[in-house]
């Protein structure tokens, strides 16, 4: 049986280690948690961790492979010996190792599948504007000249661009430094999330930063074509495009905007670092 929390999939009745134990293997289990103090700390948090792995496959396959490693070592004939068999506690690190690894991978999966379809969400929701705007301009009978239709085309490229440059950005910080965008603070430390809330978690956060790098170009290319900037020249403005006679103004158009949409976006993490600076100077006033 399982649960639903805060959108992550979990055993309702999580199991403990012994749990995996037959009846008739308690005693030598009480004998390989003396002999073996470590190894069982790190397989019953392992097992704990599986219980609340992301897909219901790895949860199952987990817990197979967590009661055959305790009956392969309940039933070795070392695990009686005066001493801690060297061999026995090798096997024993090593199967943890792989477990260990199993569990990041699934954690991974966790991260990936959540960003994808957050990103997949946002680019469709970035059409809701256009279609919207759209229908609006059609049912209030306003005509667009051409420099107000080239104009509108530039902030939508610019936005796309910025778009792009926001999930490029996600990406290359996701492959760098994973646990940064993996991990969070919890009772003062910095403990892992569950895989399902960390898959829901990268969900909202895609679709937030499509938004944000889509808003970031738009704003920034508002900014430039008002003239306000006076030090960044525009190679080729919308009046410039409609009183062009050759398509070459056109091409320019597009490469400066996209350009700039992108480089906006790309720097997604600058509005965040504006956040959290408030928010930190905040805390040390207070």
């Amino acid at each position: 049986m399982c649960e639903t929390v805060e959108g992550a999939t979990t055993d309702l009745k999580p199991q403990g280690l012994m749990d995996l134990v037959g009846s008739e293997f308690h005693d030598a289990y009480r004998q390989f948690g003396v002999a073996y103090p470590e190894q069982q700390l790190e397989l019953q948090l392992l097992y704990g961790d599986s219980q609340r792995a992301f897909e219901e496959k790895t949860r199952e396959s987990l817990k197979t492979t967590l009661h055959h490693v305790l009956s392969n070592v309940l039933r070795d004939q070392r695990l009686g010996d005066p001493q801690p068999d060297k061999y026995l506690a090798a096997y024993l690190e090593r199967e943890i190792l792989r477990i260990r690894v199993r569990i990041d991978q699934d954690g991974e999966l966790a991260v990936n599948r959540g960003l994808n379809i957050g990103f997949i969400a946002g680019v469709f929701l970035l059409f809701v504007p256009l279609v919207a705007g759209e229908k609006l301009l059609g049912l209030c009978d306003v005509s667009l000249n051409c420099t107000d239709r080239w104009s509108l085309l530039g902030a939508f490229v610019c936005g796309g661009a910025g778009a792009f440059g926001a999930v490029l950005s996600v990406l290359t910080r996701l492959r760098n430094s994973g646990d940064g965008l993996t991990r969070r603070p919890a009772n003062g430390g910095r403990a892992v999330v569950v895989p399902g809330q960390r898959s829901r978690s990268m969900r909202r956060g895609g679709v937030h930063r499509i938004f944000l790098g889509w808003l970031l170009a738009i704003a920034v290319y508002l900014l430039l074509s008002s003239g306000l900037v006076a030090a960044i020249e525009i190679p080729a403005a919308a009046a410039d495009v409609c009183s062009s006679d050759s398509t070459e103004s056109g091409t320019v158009f597009w490469g400066f905007w996209g350009a700039v949409g992108f480089l906006a976006g790309f720097n997604e993490r600058w509005a965040y670092g504006l956040v959290g600076r408030e928010v930190s100077t905040r805390q040390s006033r207070g």
